[in-house]
Order: structure tokens, then sequence, then C-alpha cells
């Protein structure tokens, strides 16, 4: 038993190493930064810290339990800022005392505190995650900013540390597979409405809850939609073969593509938005 549990330390050691590494990159490019931290979900699951430097290893787990930017953007999916992080009425129950709740050597910190920013992302078939940064000044757009630089890049670190703890192998193919089919779809996505990667992810994810199919099968039938024929998968990777409702659904999204009303600035399917094409 022991020694299974020190080699699932040692697993998971260098991709500890490696979220420590992307936060404090993240922490250097913020003037005035007092912590980041990355917080996931998966499913029906509540969010959960999986990172953290500086005053948010406390701040960030206080505002999963009573309010506060990260919550917000985890349930919203919407990018959050603040000037005053304590005192914003969005949010009344997190206070400097919630936060340091009789710890020693944590309300100190917590007097330097100001601003807050929090964007939210989605990394797979049902996985969000979100950025954030605590600061001791307002949180302007610069705060977003840098998040939105690092946003691809801690999606595929996240994407890294799901597929090397996989364990089976067979598992480790099939998300391999799924990556390169959704980047795949997306992609198309990006080049038919000239949108960005975050509105491409946004389509798909709506258009398989709205159909209820698995995106990675809505993403092989989308490519073969817009090509006329078989979507090229990964050589050496499980085949993924979209069924009869991933299918329509890729049919019904390449339709309102093609074809948008007149006098409409976008598409509208039932639950679903097609962005416009930008200019």
């Amino acid at each position: 038993m022991t020694e299974t549990l020190m080699n699932a330390a040692d697993r998971w050691r260098p991709l500890t190493e490696l979220l420590h590494a992307l936060l404090e990159r993240i922490t250097g490019e913020l003037p005035g930064c007092l912590g980041v931290a990355l917080t996931v979900s998966h499913g029906d699951r509540a969010p959960r810290v999986l990172a953290t430097t500086g005053v948010a290893g406390y701040l960030v787990p206080a505002q999963l339990a009573h309010g506060g930017p990260v919550a917000v953007a985890a349930a919203t999916g919407v990018p959050v800022t603040t000037d005053g992080l304590f005192g914003d009425e969005r949010w009344p129950g997190l206070t400097r005392e919630v936060v340091a709740d009789g710890r020693p050597g944590v309300a100190e910190p917590c007097a330097a505190v100001r601003g807050a920013a929090a964007l939210p992302a989605i990394w797979d078939d049902a996985g969000a995650f979100v950025l954030s940064a605590t600061l001791d000044r307002p949180a302007g757009r610069d705060a977003l900013a840098v998040l939105r630089r690092y946003e691809k890049l801690t999606e595929m670190t996240l994407v890294v540390a799901e597929t090397a703890t996989a364990g089976d192998p067979d598992q480790m193919l099939d998300l391999l597979a799924s990556r390169a089919a959704i980047e795949q779809a997306k992609g198309a996505i990006m080049a038919v409405r000239r949108c960005a990667a975050d509105e491409a992810w946004q389509t798909l994810r709506r258009t398989s809850q709205e159909f209820n199919v698995k995106v990675r099968e809505l993403a092989v039938a989308l490519v073969e939609q817009l090509g006329g024929g078989s979507s090229a998968q990964p050589e050496g990777t499980p085949e993924i073969r979209p069924g009869a409702a991933a299918r329509h659904a890729a049919e019904q999204l390449w339709s309102a593509f093609s074809t948008p009303p007149a006098g409409k600035p976008g598409v509208s399917l039932p639950g679903v938005w097609v962005p416009s094409p930008r200019p």
C-alpha cells in the first residue's frame, strides 16, 4: 500500500510543479498581484481549488464557500472583476473576518487586498476552470487580459494532467482522440464563422447540450459535414463514430451556418447561439 501511495505521489509531483510554475508566471506578469488560483469543476461536481499562489490559498476557498468573483464566474461562465473584493454587494458574505477565521497570519495579508479578477473557461466535454487573480489595486482590463493570455496554456496543462493520470492506456488514447476531434471541429468553425476559439467551443458545447449528444461525436460529425466525407482521425487512436443523433445535430448546426435568417446578425437554434462572423 505504501509503495502504491508513493507511486501516485511521484506521478502527480511533476504536474503539481507544472501548475505552480504556470501560476507563478501569471503572478509575475500582473503588477500588484498578491495571488493566483486555478479552480476546476467537472460535470455536476462543485468547483474545487487545484492550485494557488500567495493569498489565493485562503481567499479562493472562502469565495467558493461564501461568494466572490471565482464562485460567480464558475456559476455563470462570465468573467468577473471587482475593485473592492471585500464590501462588494454581489457577495456580502465574503469579509476579511470570514477569510481569517481566527487563523494567525491571515488577517494582515488580507488587509492589503483590493481588487480581484476571475476568468472562466472550458477545457473538455464537461470540464470547466476559473483562473483568478487577487490584487492590491483595482482590477482593470489588464488583469483579465493577462489571464486570457494564459487561458489556452492552462487548458492544455489540464489536458496533459488528465491524460497522464488516466492510468488505463485505452482511456488515455480515448482522451487524445477526443481532444483531436474537438480541436479539428473548433478550427473548422473558426474558419467558417471567422470567430475566436472560445466562441467556437461555446457553439460546440451548447449544441451538444441542446441535442443531447457527446461533444466528440458532434465534432467528428460536423467536420464530416463540412468536408463532405469522413473525418481524418489520428492514426493509432480509437475511431470516434458519430451516431444518428450527432449527425442530425451537425446537420442542423451547418444549416444554421449556411442559411442565416434575413436581417439577423447571428443564427438562433433552439437553445444555441451561433455568433456572427467578425468583420
